[in-house]
């Protein structure tokens, strides 16, 4: 196992600090260029700019690291660490003025990943993990749900316009259908923290972009919940299927994807 201890505590600070400049931001909304391409498809310089904080944080710690991101291009490494960052995950609520979005800073080596955090600066969580290590929210242990039904809780249900929403839609009516119910607040990264922390059950999407889920994935995890992984060389490199679940629900969400969402 890749000793990961040292790249946890500097993305816990990286991320906080890279939360509050984003949060400084969003409390000043009305000087911020926006670009808007469709409701979910935004950009802020805030964004831009939070992302551009992270990646020279990254390249000072650890300059033989690469770097993957949303914002801008990949930067190539040779210590075999690669570092995947969303600097502002749900962008279309930031702009709108609404409390839910989060800075998300993970770390992988050697195809698996090795360390995620999530900052939510309006809440002042701060989730995180490490491979063999645990989960925790605030310094205080993450645990999946105890559900053994869909019925006892809300599934996190993400969905981004470039998918086929006749299979979104099939999958909340099969859910709704068998008495469970949907929680979505335009954040992949926070829905996979709540997951984790036991708030949501699962979590399931048709596909999600790296820097927006491997953090929570390892999260899950590590609080002892089940997650349908990607082959590891596709975890930095493209859009995945996501599936999750605590493990008393994880078979019944996993059911819900492979009868509905044509990637899983």
């Amino acid at each position: 196992m890749a000793d990961n201890s040292d790249r946890l505590s500097f993305a816990i600070d990286l991320a906080q600090r890279a939360g509050s400049s984003a949060l400084a931001s969003f409390r000043k909304l009305e000087t911020l260029t926006i670009e808007k391409k469709g409701h979910q498809d935004l950009v802020s310089e805030a964004d831009r700019d939070t992302e551009t904080f992270i990646r020279a944080e990254i390249a000072k710690a650890y300059p033989d690291d690469a770097i993957v991101g949303e914002e801008h291009a990949p930067t190539s490494g040779t210590s075999g660490w690669t570092w995947v960052i969303d600097p502002i995950d749900g962008t279309a609520n930031f702009v709108s003025g609404i409390p839910q979005w989060c800075v998300i800073i993970a770390a992988v080596k050697d195809g698996e990943i090795e360390v995620g955090v999530i900052e939510e600066p309006c809440s002042g969580e701060t989730f995180s993990a490490a491979r063999g290590k645990g989960a925790f929210v605030n310094g205080r242990p993450m645990k999946v749900s105890d559900a053994t039904s869909l019925g006892e809780g809300s599934v996190g249900a993400g969905y981004a316009a470039r998918e086929d929403e006749k299979a979104a839609i099939a999958v909340l009516a099969d859910l709704l259908g068998q008495g469970g119910m949907f929680f979505r607040n335009a954040s992949g990264g926070l829905m996979l923290a709540y997951a984790a922390a036991g708030r949501l059950i699962g979590y399931i999407e048709e596909s999600m972009n790296p820097w927006d889920c491997l953090a929570g994935m390892l999260m899950i995890t590590e609080a002892g919940g089940t997650v349908l992984m990607p082959a590891p060389e596709a975890l930095t490199a493209q859009r995945v299927p996501l599936v999750a679940g605590g493990p008393g629900v994880y078979d019944a969400i996993e059911t819900l994807a492979r009868t509905h969402l044509p990637t899983v």
